[in-house]
Formats: structure tokens, sequence, C-alpha cells
């Protein structure tokens, strides 16, 4: 396999074009287009060597042919380097954006922001918040003490005897009672169906 180092060099740049910063990429591009434009007029030259000129008009059409080639030379490089100039303003914003960025998320928080985060945080808007994990609790906790109770009353009652009404409504009290006991002082229960 004949690769030249040239196309390895420009396989590897696209490969690690990743994390490179957008005019970087954008001076690797126009480097490769420049290269390449170049390449082209000095392939040009060299086959001017292979045409014969056998008068003397042939011969100045040839230095004319080999002239022109190298202005178009000369002037893709100048513009390159005029590319450049803008390249190094292009890639000194977007270091120095990044560096704002990178500063703005390292600032010291003020009290307002801080406890704009304890709001957020108190009522659950963030993932894990403390009153995310209260509810869990809360849920968790119901449902155990309604698991026993229903225990209780299965154990209780015979197999075959029907609840009065009466006592139906004394066992969801006795189930109500041992729920308040559990919740928080001050927390209303509340149903939430989605």
């Amino acid at each position: 396999m004949n690769i030249s180092w040239d196309q390895t060099s420009g396989i590897l740049r696209r490969m690690n074009s990743a994390g490179m910063l957008k005019s970087t990429q954008d001076r690797l591009e126009r480097q490769e287009e420049t290269k390449k434009q170049v390449e082209f007029f000095e392939k040009q030259k060299e086959n001017l060597k292979n045409v014969t000129a056998g008068s003397v008009e042939e011969i100045a059409e040839k230095l004319k042919m080999f002239q022109s080639y190298e202005d178009q030379i000369a002037s893709i490089k100048a513009a390159y380097n005029h590319e450049q100039m803008f390249h190094i303003l292009d890639e000194s914003t977007e270091r120095g954006e990044q560096i704002a960025d990178a500063v703005d998320k390292m600032a010291p928080k003020t009290p307002e922001e801080r406890l704009e985060e304890m709001v957020e945080e108190a009522l659950g808007i963030e993932e894990g918040g403390e009153l995310e994990e209260i509810m869990d609790k809360i849920e968790e906790v119901v449902e155990e003490m309604s698991e026993e109770v229903t225990e209780e009353l299965e154990e209780a009652l015979p197999e075959n005897a029907e609840l009065s009404a009466e006592e139906v409504a004394e066992a969801a009290a006795a189930a109500e009672a041992a729920q308040k006991e559990t919740l928080p002082e001050g927390y209303l229960p509340f149903d939430v169906r989605l």
C-alpha cells in the first residue's frame, strides 16, 4: 500500500477535528485547499517543460504562461495569508467566548441564586429534591400501614362473617388515624392522578 504522508495527515486531521475549535477546522480546510491549488499550478509549470516551442512567438507564449502560473501561485498564497489574519481574530474570539463561559460557570453564586436553587430543590423541581424524597418515604409508609391494617382485619374477622356498616366505618377510621400518625405535622394528603 502506497500512501503519501500528505494524504495520511489529511485523514488524521479529519479524525482529530472532533475536539477542535471551529476556526481551527476552517484554517485546516483553507490550508488544504491552498495546498491543492498551489500543487495544481506547480504541475502546470512542470508540464510547460514538456511543451516544445519552435518559434520565438511560441517561446514568448510559453514564458507568458509560466509567468501567469507564477502570478496565480503568488495570489493564492497572498489570499491565504490574508485569510490567516482573519483566522487569528476568529480563533481569539472563539477562545474568549469559551473562557467567558468557563468564568460564568465558576463564578460564585449570589445569595438570590442560592436561595432560588434551594427553593427548586425543596419543591422537587430538580431531580432528587427533598420533597420528592419525602413523598417517596410517605408512600412507602402508607402502603405498609394499609397492608398491616388489611392483615389485622382479615385475622380479626372470621372467614364467613359479614361486616356491618358501623364496623366498616370503624376500620376506615382506624386506618385513617394510623395514616395521620405517620404523616409529618401540617401535611395534608392529596391525590394526584396522571
